[in-house]
């Protein structure tokens, strides 16, 4: 395999991993927020929701991936100006 074809399949992939996946996991972690509640009404009208720990504590770790993979891009982003303004090196 050249090195171009190489090149365009390791695009492709991080495409898809962070172009469909993230979103995807994203859509998980809501569905396991909607999946894992029951609302229940008594008598005088009042609406009660009791939500599985189990599923808010997969819809947790769901929005945490998702939000470390942003905070991971944004300081891949700001690399150079951290580095030069700072002196941070990050990566």
């Amino acid at each position: 395999m050249t090195k171009t074809a190489e090149s365009l399949w390791q695009v492709i992939l991080v495409g898809l991993l962070l172009g469909a996946g993230l979103p995807a996991l994203f859509a998980c972690g809501l569905r396991l927020l909607d999946v894992g509640s029951s609302t229940t009404v008594d008598e005088l009208g009042t609406a009660t929701t009791s939500r599985n720990p189990f599923a808010v504590a997969g819809a947790a770790a769901c929005f945490a991936v998702v939000v470390l993979a942003i905070v991971t891009g944004i300081l891949f982003l700001m690399s150079d100006f951290l580095d030069h303004t700072f002196g941070i090196e990050l990566f």
